[in-house]
């Protein structure tokens, strides 16, 4: 017997439309086909329990929802007949208005979401077909006035030498907005002022935070991963000086998910932005911090015509999203005995969740 199962998605932004074809070469007995969409969260990880590994995990479900698109559930009496040859069954998924975290892969966990068909045959294997496919969300404007209003930072340090006080070394920043959406510029602005006897350098950090969470009765079990997403250093600047900095275009947002907070309970994703003086001889340094928001629509500047272009692309490797790829989305070489040494063959990615980035002007 001879089957094929193939699935078209066409998506919008909430709502969901799908074509699903099938193609035999004999007439057969089919109960229901269904179809099931399903989005999920999911982390696994292993503990140490008194000397044993152990594995721990959780999922919350964001979407759970089925439809039969051909025949029946129960069938009363004979079951129908597909006749052979080529079908076309339309169906239609509405998707819910809350707020649902972005697509995302990592090792310890993940956020799925996912289309399964099944042909239901009586007394064989039931032919199935599954589609993943990217959720852009939650919806976060870069517009929205919590994160246009400014953020400022200053720091002071005032050094002692045989117990004559030295000049102050201050460092003052001011952040012009909160949210940016990847392949935007953060806009940063830095005044520092040595008045001390040593060397001193700015520093900028983007990290991302990745915490997962495993709810195992009162106390539960965690896990955070943390990468540096951008980094800047700047130049010496030496005693007795006064200087400017401005970002400009010196820290571009690369690709990587967004942030999930408060939308998903297994895990969740922040940034910081972190802006420290370094002084050269003693190590010390003046610090403070920004929560940065990666946004999902981006800044558009207002009374103006032109609207920034945007494009979806996978995550960068060196963050957490773009780090890993399931074995359930890798097509490698299947060794079959014919030859003492494999030659290398290209891995197939059958799919990773894209991410809104704007493309440079």
């Amino acid at each position: 017997m001879s089957f094929c199962l193939h699935l078209i998605i066409l998506a919008s932004f909430y709502g969901l439309s799908f074509l699903s074809f099938t193609r035999h070469f004999h007439s057969l007995e089919v109960c229901p086909i269904r179809v099931v969409l399903r989005g999920k969260a999911h982390a696994e990880w292993k503990i140490l329990v008194s000397g044993d590994r152990r594995t721990v995990k959780d999922d919350q479900y964001f979407v759970d929802d089925r439809t039969i698109i051909w025949g029946k559930d129960k069938v009363d009496g004979n079951v129908p007949i597909l006749p052979r040859g080529f079908h076309q069954f339309p169906f239609k998924f509405q998707l819910p208005e809350s707020q649902l975290p972005c697509s995302f892969e990592s090792k310890p966990g993940f956020i799925r979401y996912y289309i399964k068909v099944t042909v239901d045959i009586p007394y064989a294997s039931p032919p199935q077909g599954m589609k993943y496919f990217t959720i852009i969300g939650p919806y976060i404007d870069c517009m929205d006035e919590q994160y246009l209003k400014p953020m400022t930072g200053h720091d002071k340090r005032t050094t002692c030498c045989l117990c004559c006080e030295r000049g102050p070394i201050t460092l003052h920043t001011q952040l012009e907005r909160s949210a940016y959406v990847c392949g935007e510029s953060i806009k940063l602005k830095a005044n520092i002022d040595n008045q001390g006897e040593e060397t001193a350098r700015l520093k900028v950090k983007l990290l991302q935070y990745v915490e997962y969470f495993i709810d195992r009765g009162v106390l539960g079990v965690t896990k955070e991963l943390q990468h540096v997403v951008l980094e800047y250093k700047g130049d010496i600047v030496k005693p007795n000086t006064r200087t400017k900095w401005d970002s400009n275009q010196s820290l571009i947002v690369p690709t990587m998910p967004p942030t999930i907070v408060g939308v998903c309970r297994v895990l969740q994703i922040y940034y910081v932005l972190k802006v420290n003086l370094e002084f050269e001889k003693s190590g010390e340094d003046l610090l403070m911090h920004f929560p940065i928001t990666v946004a999902t629509v981006p800044f558009r500047i207002p009374n103006c015509d032109k609207q920034p272009k945007v494009t979806y692309e996978v995550a960068s490797e060196h963050v957490e999203g773009g780090l890993y790829i399931g074995p359930e989305f890798l097509l490698g070489q299947v060794y079959d005995g014919s030859s003492h040494q494999q030659e290398p063959r290209e891995t197939v990615v059958l799919y990773r969740p894209v991410y809104v980035t704007v493309v440079k002007q």
